[in-house]
């Protein structure tokens, strides 16, 4: 809480329907953020039940710093996430943070599963718990409407909700929030369905005003003269993302076809700059960010004969084109669209969604599965068999769609297929083939991502392979993360807050910190996850590559499965020493 020395948690039992508040000073040194959910979920966690049971916890934490200063604007969620079954962990943008910080919230914590579907209202004064029978299995967008015209207005608001997969606990089921933000990845949605939670609406309205506001505004005016005067973020709000398409399919690192190509012969007609001629019809911003990287694309869809048309738009990025575009052997940016409009609406994470389709559609190819289970004709480039897949898959149609929501690492297990299954922790891989840090970093991050620790960026800049370098920088770069994502910094923004600026922000704010202080930050929060992670049963040396990433080149060139596994055991070793001396 700003200018408080605690941090303000509302806990919400779902099966009793009660609340309490609690002001928490031993959560102070974690600052905010990931910090404060990871020490959340370690002490509510419950290592002797089921990832699904009702007991297990969500956590919701904003940061340090959210809202108060640009382009920090994210809400971390911490959970058991039921696709990898370790450490869920999930960002999102959009108003939520605001609204939790007008509401007078740093964190929630929600146990307990309510006996029918509820949803749940916050503000600064009152949390209710609400029958949502009656829109049940709406989707993401029906029911931000419904809630709207339900609950009346006054302040600022944000709606979270899941879609008919979260309620049929696909374990990539994934969370909408204000529309066209999410909680995208490990399963936060079947989490949220296994608890009867349709939707939360928060508002806030809360007046705080800022003290020693001359030192302040000098800090907040130079971050914002950097955001938009300097050339930091124009990426991000002139095409987006999506302009990483070209220049990783020219230099052989774009997943294609379920990586047995890494560059993609149509991938000129799903580039950002095609969305941008063709698409592009406007640009959004989370509340508090001035920059404006949500790209809104439009595509028609006729929806009666005597050609009655109707505009469909849908956001997205780079990881959707990659995941729902090359993966799959989509060859128009119309198609995309299509691809990307039935994911959000029925509430699936697009990324897990479409590496798992790469991996149906090669298993039907090889006979590993049959056309009397998939149903529809899977096959690269078809878009309307994908989609009627993706509904498939929501709806759970029959045992083989059950068992693909489980994810493309279960489908493997029981089908065959693990060397082309391409997933890394259990968790579907993102968009780079780029080198031996895109295949290492997502493996020993934290929550098996790229955003863990920026391993393919990694690749794009070192001028020359060096295995201890490599290991030293993904190493670094993971507890920086840490840091990072407990102000919480929108990671587009990670080269405008270099640690001066933190510093300068966070010091303006009443903070007393130094560059030591943030790093012990940083290692704190790294260790809870670890220690988490130990909790959720993870071994680091238990961890599978697919072999594919070793069959297709790379970026990089060729990689080698054996220098693969080398780094992997330098980095446990990384981590090994630095518990030891937790221990000690």
């Amino acid at each position: 809480m700003i200018y408080e020395k605690y941090i303000r948690v509302l806990y919400l039992d779902l099966t009793t329907k009660k609340i309490r508040i609690e002001h928490r000073k031993d959560l102070y040194s974690y600052l905010g953020g990931v910090g404060v959910a990871s020490k959340l979920l370690e002490e509510n966690l419950k290592p002797e039940l089921d990832p699904m049971d009702p007991q297990q916890p969500v956590i919701f934490a904003i940061g340090a710093a959210s809202t108060i200063f640009p382009v920090v604007t994210k809400t971390v969620a911490m959970f058991w996430s039921p696709l990898t079954g370790e450490l869920g962990e999930s960002y999102a943008g959009g108003r939520m943070a605001m609204t939790l910080f007008l509401a007078g919230y740093d964190a929630i914590v929600i146990t307990g599963s309510s006996s029918k579907p509820t949803y749940i209202t916050i503000s600064r004064n009152n949390v209710e718990f609400k029958d949502a029978r009656a829109f049940w299995g709406l989707s993401c967008d029906e029911v931000g409407r419904v809630v709207r015209e339900r609950e009346p207005g006054g302040g600022k608001r944000s709606i979270i909700r899941i879609g008919p997969a979260g309620e049929n606990l696909v374990s990539y089921a994934c969370v909408c929030v204000d529309t066209y933000r999410h909680f995208g990845r490990l399963g936060l949605g079947a989490v949220l369905g296994s608890k009867k939670l349709k939707a939360i609406s928060i508002v806030g309205d809360r007046d705080l005003p800022i003290k020693n506001f001359k030192d302040y505004f000098k800090v907040y005016q130079e971050i914002y003269n950097k955001v938009t005067d300097t050339s930091i973020m124009s990426k991000y709000h002139d095409a987006g993302t999506p302009v990483n398409i070209e220049p990783l399919n020219a230099a052989g690192g774009l997943p294609t076809k379920n990586l047995r190509q890494n560059v993609f012969e149509h991938g000129d007609k799903i580039s950002g700059e095609t969305f941008a001629h063709k698409n592009l019809v406007r640009k959004m911003a989370c509340t508090g960010c001035p920059v404006g990287c949500i790209h809104i694309g439009q595509f028609r869809r006729e929806f009666d004969k005597g050609h009655e048309y109707e505009a469909v738009s849908v956001s997205y990025d780079y990881e959707l084109l990659f995941a729902l575009g090359s993966f799959l052997g989509i060859k128009s940016s119309d198609e995309v669209l299509q691809l990307i409009e039935v994911v959000e609406k029925l509430g699936l994470d697009a990324m897990s969604t479409g590496v798992v389709l790469g991996w149906a559609t090669e298993a039907l190819a090889k006979n590993l599965i049959t056309l009397e289970q998939t149903l529809v004709p899977l096959a690269f480039g078809n878009t309307q068999a994908y989609i009627t897949a993706i509904e498939y898959i929501a709806y759970k149609k029959n045992e083989f769609y059950s068992i693909l929501a489980q994810g493309a690492e279960k489908a493997s297990e029981i089908y065959g297929g693990k060397e082309f299954a391409m997933t890394f922790g259990k968790n579907e891989m993102p968009g780079y083939h780029t080198g031996y840090g895109s295949v290492i970093g997502p493996t020993v991050g934290a929550r098996h991502s790229h955003l863990c620790n920026g391993g393919y960026s990694i690749d794009q800049s070192m001028k020359e392979f060096d295995k201890e370098k490599l290991v030293e920088k993904l190493f670094k770069e993971e507890k920086e993360r840490c840091m990072l994502n407990s102000l919480i910094i929108c990671l587009f923004a990670r080269k405008v807050y270099d640690r001066e600026t933190i510093l300068a922000a966070l010091n303006s704010i009443d903070y007393n910190l130094t560059n030591e202080d943030l790093d012990a930050i940083g290692e704190r929060i790294y260790k809870t996850k670890l220690r988490i992670k130990k909790m959720m049963g993870y071994d680091g040396k238990n961890v599978r590559f697919p072999k594919r990433l070793f069959e297709t080149p790379s970026m990089s060139g060729q990689l080698d499965e054996k220098v693969a596994y080398e780094l992997l055991d330098m980095y446990n070793k990384k981590v090994e020493e630095m518990m030891a001396k937790e221990d000690a």
